[in-house]
């Protein structure tokens, strides 16, 4: 059971406004608090945002920075290595109009934003602080959270994305989080208004060794791009039916 529910979880890009059942949030947030940390620091919390207006002014801050910075990022590569979700037709400024003309999550009925605090990781090895409070045990932990509110609402039948967040500060303006927190996702759940598709993942023989790193196994440079070639024309087809995206996918 389990294993079915792992492999027919996917990211749901377009989800329906209706309403949630009732507890199913709290549901999910139960599910997400018996996540794995450190020291069992749990670092985590969570924004439950439903408000209208809140959800709006985030989904503005994420248009308006994020696809800001991400697609600038992506006109350095070459056009058919880009991240699929920025495959759009026309000069780049018509590409960005139209990127930013597009739906999105704002419109979940509910959007989950987990936060982390990073001094909850004192409780931790030592070790684990090398690199201040942004270290891995905060984000192994955030991530372990995550994943379990992820498969908690798949298992509801309710579609989840990961929108990661590459720059928090207008998002944290919005929602008032003290500056020493994290912002580390945004967890929009809802129905799926797509139809679900198979998972794309590599061979279990291509990434398990045995005793010891299998060095045929290893990639050259050039094979990782190869790779990157291969994989952008399997997940392509997940994007094309993006919201807005009709009609504007640069194949």
């Amino acid at each position: 059971m389990l294993m079915e529910l792992l492999q027919r979880r996917m990211s749901t890009r377009k989800l329906k406004p209706d309403p949630l059942p009732e507890g199913a949030i709290e549901k999910i947030l139960e599910a997400g608090r018996w996540a794995m940390s450190g020291a069992n620091a749990q670092p985590w919390e969570y924004i439950v945002v439903t408000d209208p207006a809140v959800k709006q002014a985030l989904f503005k801050v994420y248009r308006e920075e994020m696809d800001e910075y991400n697609f600038w990022m992506e006109q350095m590569r070459l056009p058919e290595l880009r991240h699929p979700a920025f495959h759009v037709t026309g000069e780049p400024e018509e590409q960005l109009r139209k990127l930013k003309a597009r739906p999105g999550w704002a419109d979940a009925p509910a959007l989950i934003v987990v936060l982390g605090d990073g001094r909850r990781q004192w409780a931790t090895v030592m070790g684990g602080h090398t690199f201040g409070r942004h270290q891995s045990h905060l984000t192994d932990a955030l991530a372990n959270t995550c994943m379990l509110m992820h498969l908690a609402a798949a298992s509801m039948g309710l579609g989840t994305q990961w929108v990661t967040i590459h720059i928090e500060e207008g998002f944290k303006r919005v929602l008032d989080v003290p500056d020493v927190m994290n912002l580390y996702l945004i967890i929009p759940v809802g129905y799926p208004d797509v139809s679900a598709k198979e998972g794309v993942r590599r061979l279990l023989s291509d990434i398990v060794h045995h005793n010891r790193y299998e060095r045929q196994k290893h990639m050259s440079n050039r094979q990782i791009i190869e790779y990157i070639y291969d994989l952008r024309g399997k997940t392509m087809p997940k994007y094309i039916k993006a919201p807005g995206a009709e009609g504007d996918i640069n194949r």
